[in-house]
C-alpha cells in the first residue's frame, strides 16, 4: 500500500478517522499530535488490531508535525473540542492559531496534498486554510455536510421506524445553527418524506438536525461527538483515494454558485482524485436559497473575525 494519509489530531475524532481509514486499507496513516506518546501509544494499539481485523495498513504516530512530508492526502482534525453551552463559534478564536499553524507545516511539507478540514467552526477554519495553503481551492475541503446529512437521514429512518440504508437527504449552508436541512430532496426508497412525514414533524426533525452536534455535547458533557464525524470524513477520503466521484455535500469554494461568491459554503459536490471537480447547482425554491444565503452571511461574519 503506497497511498499516504496524515491525519493531524489524535484525540477522539482524529484516532477514530486512522483506525476506519487502516481498517478499510484505505491508505497507510500517520497520526500526528503535539502530546507527546499519546498518538503512537494509540498508533501501536490499532497495529495490534491488524491481526484481527485483517487489515496490513501502516499506522505511525509522530509529534513531529513534518511526519506529514509526502502526503496524499491530509486530515487536520486538530483543536479543542465544544462544551456543553458553548457554539462552534465560541471555538473560533482558538482553533485559528492551531489551524492555521498545521497549515503552515502542510504547506512547507506536503505542498501536493488534497486537505480536509474537521476542525471547528468548520466553513471559517476552511477559508483559513484556503488562505493559509495558497493551493488550490478544489483541492481544500471542509466536512460538514456529510455529516449533518447523516444526522438527518438517521432522525428520518428513527421516526419512521425503515431501514437507514433506505434514507437519502443533503444538508447545505454553513456547519452551524442555520444549515440548510432539504426537506423536499429527501427520500426513502425513493418517496418524498414529505408524503410520510407530515410537517410538524418534519419541522422537528430539521430542528434536532441543526442543533445534533450540541445535542451530543450535553449528553457526554466532556467532548463532542466523534464515531459519526469520523465515518463522514471517511466517506469523502475513500471517494477522493478511489476516485469513486461521489455526490457528497461538502464545504467547497463557490465562485458563484447559490449566489455565493468566494466563500466555503457547503454544498453538492463530486468528490474524486482531483477533489472537488465539480459544484453541483440544485434548483432551489425561493425559500431555500434564502435560507442558504443567510447561513453563508454567518459564515461571512466570522471569517471577518479572522482579520486576515
Amino acid at each position: 500500500m503506497n497511498r499516504k494519509v496524515t491525519v493531524f489530531g489524535a484525540g477522539f475524532v482524529g484516532s477514530t478517522t486512522a483506525q476506519r481509514i487502516a481498517e478499510k486499507q484505505l491508505a497507510d496513516v500517520v497520526m500526528v499530535d503535539i502530546i507527546e506518546g499519546m498518538p503512537q501509544g494509540k498508533a501501536l494499539d490499532m497495529t495490534e488490531s491488524a491481526c484481527l481485523e485483517g487489515f496490513d495498513a501502516k499506522i505511525t504516530g509522530s509529534n513531529d508535525p513534518a511526519a506529514c512530508a509526502g502526503s496524499d492526502l491530509i486530515v487536520v482534525t486538530s483543536g479543542i473540542a465544544r462544551k456543553p453551552g458553548m457554539s462552534r463559534d465560541d471555538l473560533l478564536k482558538t482553533n485559528a492559531g492551531i489551524v492555521g499553524s498545521v497549515c503552515d507545516t502542510i504547506k512547507k511539507n506536503a505542498p501536493n496534498a488534497t486537505v480536509i478540514i474537521v476542525s471547528n467552526p468548520l466553513d471559517v477554519m476552511t477559508y483559513l486554510a484556503g488562505v493559509k495553503l495558497g493551493f488550490p481551492k478544489n483541492k481544500i475541503i471542509g466536512m460538514a455536510g456529510v455529516l449533518d446529512s447523516a444526522r438527518f437521514r438517521c432522525f428520518i429512518a428513527m421516526e419512521l421506524d425503515v431501514s437507514m440504508r433506505d434514507v437519502d437527504a443533503m444538508v447545505l449552508g454553513g456547519h452551524g445553527d442555520d444549515m440548510v436541512p432539504l426537506v423536499r430532496y429527501a427520500t426513502v426508497a425513493g418517496i418524498k418524506v414529505e408524503d410520510l412525514i407530515p410537517k410538524d414533524k418534519l419541522d422537528a426533525l430539521v430542528t434536532r438536525t441543526r442543533n445534533g452536534g450540541a445535542e451530543i455535547v450535553a449528553l457526554l458533557k466532556t467532548g463532542s461527538a466523534y464515531y459519526a464525524p469520523s465515518a463522514s470524513v471517511v466517506e469523502m477520503v475513500a471517494s477522493i483515494l478511489h476516485d469513486e466521484k461521489r455526490v457528497l455535500p461538502c464545504a467547497a469554494w463557490c465562485t458563484g454558485q447559490y449566489g455565493v461568491k468566494d466563500m466555503f459554503v457547503g454544498v453538492p459536490c463530486v468528490l474524486g482524485k482531483n477533489g472537488v471537480e465539480k459544484i453541483i447547482e440544485l434548483k432551489l425554491g425561493n425559500d431555500e436559497l434564502a435560507q442558504l444565503k443567510k447561513s453563508a452571511d454567518h459564515v461571512l461574519e466570522n471569517v471577518k473575525r479572522l482579520n486576515l
